[in-house]
């Protein structure tokens, strides 16, 4: 028998026909000179199959992720306490420093335990309301990144955290101003919890419900350091408190636009005019109260001895600082209050003047 050598065609052919005999693809095999042609013609950093629907192009509306893992666990529970709106609680301080009593350690003291019990309280409430409202949440275009709304903690793990911060900030109440504080922090839940479940769908009734979250911070702060509370001190907070809930409905109405409502249903029951004439009302209302507060003998000019000039002269910077939140918010800024309060340099100005006068007034 004659032996012939077989030819590369028929040595290719053969292959194939192991190839596709061994590995039923039809395509023939892939050499490793084929994978080092391959990889040398791919970057590492693109996909090598067809891009996944929106590549390139990430949805507006796509909730935020963290990094998986212990640590990605305590940053995303840390946002869902809300740490920035604890600003909301140095309301407590108010009522003692208008009084002339901070300093004291008795009073310093018992206004600190105020704070850490309403933060305590506010942030498991907060909890509690991004469970509710994680849909509505997520068609929001910067509450979409909430910790809830992402999917980035459970619903059990947030209900349970706030529970046990509610639960310890009402029983810490008790032994830091009694019963006294005990029940205004029971009062502050059920309006909270009325706010999450059912009232946050009421117009105007809203606006009250979350303003009052204000005053009662305010009122805390007077009950726990055993300061007595004149009316002129609770106008001018209750006026402040709507000036301040109006205007955040304001822009959020203007900001969000068609889609308000897929956020908050009640902003369909609102118009710009009506907040607007809100905003004016409220704004009035927090600078006429505040000059009566000064001025009169019963309100702050009762704490001054020889410088009532000075708390007099602090409605200047209250009021500017009034029209400058006015002007902020028509030219569409101020949906997040608390954001306004920390980075606004104009606010900061306006706030530290003011403190001077303050200061000089009731402490010098």
């Amino acid at each position: 028998m004659v032996h012939t050598r077989p030819s590369r065609a028929d040595v290719g052919t053969r292959r194939r026909g192991r190839c596709a005999s061994s590995t039923g693809y039809a395509g023939g095999c892939l050499t490793w000179a084929a994978v080092v042609r391959r990889l040398a013609t791919e970057s590492p950093d693109e996909p090598t199959g067809p891009p996944a629907q929106g590549f390139g192009t990430p949805d507006p509306l796509a909730p935020a992720t963290l990094p998986a893992g212990t640590a990605g666990t305590t940053r995303a529970v840390l946002r869902s306490l809300r740490p920035r709106q604890w600003i909301k609680n140095l309301l407590v301080f108010v009522a003692p420093a208008a009084a002339g009593k901070l300093g004291h350690a008795g009073t310093d003291g018992h206004a600190i335990a105020a704070f850490a019990i309403f933060s305590a309280v506010a942030s498991g409430m907060y909890l509690v309301n991004d469970v509710l409202d994680a849909e509505a949440d997520r068609h929001h275009p910067e509450k979409r990144h909430r910790p809830m709304a992402a999917g980035l903690i459970g619903v059990s793990q947030a209900l349970t955290m706030g529970s046990v911060l509610v639960a310890g900030g009402v029983v810490g109440a008790w032994f830091a101003g009694g019963w006294r504080l005990t029940v205004l922090m029971a009062l502050y839940v059920a309006i909270s919890s009325a706010y999450s479940i059912w009232v946050k769908n009421i117009a105007v009734v809203e606006l009250a419900s979350v303003a009052s979250g204000f005053v009662l911070r305010a009122v805390a702060g007077g009950i726990a350091t055993h300061v007595p509370l004149s009316d002129w001190f609770l106008a001018v907070t209750s006026f402040v408190a709507m000036f301040i809930v109006t205007g955040k409905r304001f822009a959020e109405y203007r900001n969000l636009g068609e889609g308000r409502e897929a956020h908050r249903r009640v902003l369909r029951d609102y118009t710009p005019t009506f907040l607007q004439s809100t905003l004016t009302l409220t704004a009035t209302g927090a600078v006429t109260a505040y000059c009566l507060w000064a001025f009169d003998r019963t309100g702050l000019a009762s704490q001054t001895s020889h410088h009532p000039l000075w708390t007099q002269l602090t409605v200047v910077p209250f009021a500017i600082s009034v029209l400058h939140v006015l002007r902020v918010l028509d030219a569409g800024g101020g949906a997040a209050p608390e954001e306004l309060a920390l980075r606004d340099r104009w606010l900061h100005v306006f706030g530290a003047v003011w403190l001077l006068f303050f200061l000089i007034g009731i402490y010098a």
